[in-house]
């Protein structure tokens, strides 16, 4: 399992990025390396929940599959609709939760870079910037919905990818979807530099005992489920 460098090396795609739009950055860059590694037969179904700018749609669709990108901000909707325009690449992109907006399909693959970072209030955000990175004091507000749906989303032998960082638990998100019935694991991890929001955190994640004395990088992981 790589531990210290993200393996993926090509560029990060240059897309449109709306005002409010999560831009793509290192965990986008760990789950476009997870996906270039999985295996997806032409006509593939996938969903990508949370698309954002749909750098990872956009990649799944350039392969021939039928890709669904979903996301609760109309921001990322239009930012993801643009650039599948601009690239040429069929997507079917849907505004709202991604539990409502796929209720009865299943997929052959469902990408996930949620929301994790741990954030002082509860309450998870409904509107601006924030809800593309805040996930309430553990950060698994949408963490642990998705490993909920997870089976429900996934046709027999389909493939979970999500990524997250480590302050949420990795272990414990692998024992969450094995709960599901999912056999899950850890495929992937990388130490990547604090940005501005954990930067700005730091004695509020050292409080909670998230972060120790000193932290200047996070670590991300990726973890790769699969149905039965």
């Amino acid at each position: 399992m790589p531990s210290t460098a993200l393996t993926y090396t090509d560029p990060l795609p240059r897309l449109v990025t709306l005002p409010g739009v999560y831009r793509p950055q290192a965990d986008t860059r760990m789950l476009l390396g997870a996906l270039a590694r999985e295996p997806l037969r032409p006509g593939a179904e996938v969903v990508e929940i949370g698309t954002g700018t749909g750098a990872l749609a956009l990649r799944a669709a350039a392969r021939g599959a039928d890709v669904t990108a979903v996301d609760v901000a109309w921001s990322a909707v239009l930012a993801a609709r643009l650039n599948s325009w601009r690239q040429r690449l069929r997507l079917r992109v849907l505004h709202g939760d991604f539990a409502a907006r796929t209720r009865g399909r299943r997929f052959d693959l469902v990408l996930a870079n949620p929301p994790y970072v741990p954030c002082p209030d509860p309450a998870v955000p409904t509107s601006g910037s924030r809800r593309a990175w805040d996930a309430g004091r553990d950060g698994r507000a949408v963490i642990d919905r998705i490993c909920a749906a997870a089976p429900g989303l996934l046709r027999p032998g389909g493939v979970l990818l999500m990524v997250h960082s480590g302050m949420c638990g990795a272990q414990e998100t692998v024992a969450l979807l094995a709960r599901h019935g999912l056999t899950a694991q850890v495929t992937e991890r990388a130490w990547v530099p604090w940005g501005p929001v954990l930067r700005s955190r730091r004695a509020w994640l050292q409080g909670q005992g998230l972060a120790e004395d000193g932290a200047e990088q996070e670590e991300l992981v990726v973890v790769r489920a699969r149905s039965a």
